[in-house]
């Protein structure tokens, strides 16, 4: 009997890239091999706590702008929010938007400023917005549940309301109290984001990087 000989061509499974850890970054950056960088939080925390030479791109701005945005993201760029999440959801934005070669910071900047603290800037201190709120549904929860027991059984329902709010913004990876909150004075900084401002930034920021990278390769006489 003849012997058969079975040859099995190795497939190749195109998976999401991994997240990219806060020392790859800084080694990144110490070399000069500096990605993009877009950091999707409001312009409050990125204002408090930020990678210096990050672009600011609020999530709801990249998510209404992704194909204008794609079209102009080039090369290696990282996704930046403050521990993950968010950073995440505008990964899936623009991949869907045909963006493949975006990666997220793991642990988001909370861990860059614990593992490498000289990578990152603090400024005019905020609370996160995640923090604010849990504070103000935390607060508005137990208004409800004191107002029921002091005041009238309806105010009760304030925190059935909250509730039932949380857990939509679950089901729809939403949160409007996080864009109401967005909007109060605390969380105003004297220049919004924008598009256009992006776009502008976008050539020059990848000019110089080019050129710090061409003195560091160019030879020594």
């Amino acid at each position: 009997m003849a012997n058969t000989t079975t040859t099995t061509t190795p497939t190749t499974t195109t998976g999401a890239a991994s997240p990219m850890s806060p020392t790859e970054l800084a080694e990144k950056l110490r070399s000069q091999d500096t990605p993009l960088l877009v950091d999707v939080r409001t312009p409050a925390e990125h204002e408090s706590l930020r990678v210096p030479g990050s672009h600011n791109v609020p999530l709801d701005l990249l998510q209404k702008n992704k194909e204008t945005l794609a079209e102009q993201f080039t090369g290696e760029i990282v996704l930046i929010c403050q521990t993950g999440n968010r950073a995440n959801q505008a990964l899936q934005h623009l991949r869907a938007a045909g963006v493949d070669t975006a990666r997220v910071l793991d642990g988001g900047v909370v861990a860059m400023e614990a593992q490498h603290s000289q990578h990152t800037h603090r400024g005019q201190q905020r609370w996160a917005m995640d923090r604010q709120v849990r504070m103000v549904a935390g607060s508005l929860v137990l208004t409800g549940f004191l107002g029921g027991k002091l005041i009238s059984p309806k105010v009760g329902y304030l925190a059935g309301a909250i509730g039932a709010g949380l857990t939509f913004s679950a089901l729809t990876d939403s949160c409007a109290m996080a864009a109401a909150l967005n909007k109060m004075p605390w969380n105003k900084v004297e220049a919004d984001p924008t598009v256009e401002k992006l776009l502008a930034e976008i050539p020059r920021s990848t000019a110089i990087q080019a050129a710090q990278a061409a003195r560091t390769q160019a030879p020594r006489g």
